[in-house]
C-alpha cells in the first residue's frame, strides 16, 4: 500500500461513524435515561412503566435491528424528541438485541 493510500485509509477510519462498533452497555445507559419512564427496559427494572407501552423484551421479539434503527431515526409523535445520534441509536439497538430469547 502506498503512503497516499494509507493516508486516505486512516482518514476514512478516523472520521467514519459507521465503522464505530455499537455498545449494548452504553445503549442500556441511554435507555435508562431516555426510555425507562415509559418502557420497561430490563427485567431488573424496579418501577413499572406505562401499561400500554411495550417492554424492550417485547420489542426485541417483534422487531429487527434494522426496523428499530429506522424507527428511532424518526420516532412516533408520542415519543419525546430525543435527537439521538446514529451511534446512540446503534447502541440502543445493540442493547435491545441482547434481550432476544
Amino acid at each position: 500500500m502506498t503512503r497516499a493510500m494509507m493516508s486516505v485509509f486512516l482518514t476514512l477510519v478516523a472520521v467514519s461513524p459507521a465503522l464505530a462498533a455499537s455498545d449494548p452497555i452504553e445503549g442500556k445507559k441511554i435507555a435508562k435515561r431516555w426510555c425507562a419512564t415509559c418502557h420497561v427496559i430490563s427485567p431488573e427494572q424496579q418501577t413499572r412503566a406505562s401499561a400500554d407501552v411495550p417492554s424492550f423484551c417485547d420489542i426485541a421479539q417483534r422487531k429487527s435491528g434494522e426496523q428499530l434503527k429506522t424507527f428511532l431515526i424518526d420516532p412516533h409523535p408520542k415519543m419525546p424528541d430525543m435527537s439521538l445520534t446514529r451511534q446512540e441509536i446503534a447502541d440502543i439497538v445493540a442493547y435491545i438485541e441482547t434481550l432476544k430469547p
